[in-house]
């Protein structure tokens, strides 16, 4: 099937951007999450007024083996892995918009009329 050039310029767009952020390095799945609590203690901090709650405390969650399975990262980790997890996040919008694309033109091919 022939593309049209719009169609094509996107699609290379895409692509090219792909490989843009996949040689940023390393990529982790899931979900980063940034945590903080109330511990219920009397005279805590947590409960003062204004309320300044533990925290914050990131915790990592994502399917293994078709189990949810969540790790707490240190401020260390955090700091290492943060930029892993928006090469990942990035790569699934890129990916998905160029999914999109191909449906798009999918979906306009007039030989789906016959």
């Amino acid at each position: 099937m022939r593309l049209d050039a719009k169609t094509q310029a996107e699609a290379g767009r895409l692509a090219d951007e792909i490989s843009a952020v996949a040689r940023r390095g390393l990529a982790l799945p899931g979900t980063l999450l940034e945590r903080r609590t109330t511990c219920g203690r009397p005279g805590c901090r947590c409960g003062g007024e204004p309320p300044v709650p533990h925290g914050p405390y990131w915790s990592w969650t994502r399917k293994v083996g078709g189990k949810t399975r969540t790790r707490y990262l240190s401020a260390d980790q955090h700091a290492d892995y943060e930029e892993w997890f928006d090469t990942a996040k990035r790569l699934r919008a890129l990916a998905a918009a160029l999914e999109a694309l191909g449906l798009q033109v999918a979906e306009a091919d007039p030989r789906w009329e016959r």
